[in-house]
């Protein structure tokens, strides 16, 4: 406990786990952690043997070893715990660079059509500074960018930052966000439809909650969750 409690080491090793490897990378999935001690958990965890660090081709990479790799069932315990029993993020919790560095993890890529695609996503009811987000994505993978890349938008998604994380984690089903309005989504008809198949849901989307809870996909009206079954 005292090399893996302290504030920020496990979720370091999170996003280790799912799949970051460079410095900046680690800093855009832990963006309230300040870059010096995101660097000292990283010399810690290097020390203790769970990370590795690896320079080549001009780049520093850091890898979990194999006892890094062996605490991921404990994170994904933690992460599972926490959604049955923790529930509802509160507002201050709600941060849309989470969710779309989620996000842009969990690409479908054979549903995506070829060559560059750019969605775009705005949050209504977040600071203009964090409003508008793009997903620039090509050959599979994605970029997340805070501003315009001037890239043409093949698709714009709009929303309220709880509704999009109500559909990321599964309380909330696509089809029902959209035919509810708490979700809106321009472009071509043919992007529309498909746009809901380009993205997993979130790796703890399944997890079963203690209880339901209710959803307000527009910020008013609590919407029961659907059953898993029907998501």
């Amino acid at each position: 406990m005292e090399l893996l409690d302290e504030r920020w080491t496990l979720l370091v090793v999170r996003e280790l786990i799912a799949g970051s490897r460079h410095f900046n990378e680690l800093r855009r999935g832990n963006p309230r952690m300040s870059p010096s001690l995101l660097s000292r958990r990283l010399q810690q965890l290097t020390r203790a043997g769970i990370v590795e660090r690896v320079e080549g081709d001009g780049e520093v990479s850091y890898l979990l070893t194999e006892a890094g790799r062996e605490l991921r069932p404990v994170v994904e315990a933690l992460g599972a715990w926490g959604v049955r029993w923790i529930g509802t993020l509160g507002d201050a919790d709600l941060d849309p660079k989470l969710l779309l560095w989620d996000m842009h993890r969990h690409l479908v890529a054979d549903a995506i059509p070829d060559g560059r695609t750019v969605v775009r996503f705005r949050f209504d009811d977040v600071p203009t500074p964090l409003r508008d987000w793009w997903l620039v994505i090509a050959d599979g993978e994605a970029d997340v960018c805070d501003v315009d890349p001037g890239h043409p938008v093949a698709v714009t998604v709009t929303a309220r930052l709880r509704s999009m994380v109500a559909v990321w984690m599964g309380d909330l089903s696509w089809a029902r966000a959209i035919r509810s309005g708490a979700v809106g989504i321009d472009g071509p008809a043919r992007l529309r439809r498909r746009l809901p198949d380009w993205f997993t849901l979130s790796d703890f989307a399944a997890v079963p909650r203690r209880t339901p809870e209710p959803v307000t996909p527009d910020g008013t009206d609590p919407v029961a969750p659907e059953p898993l079954a029907t998501r």
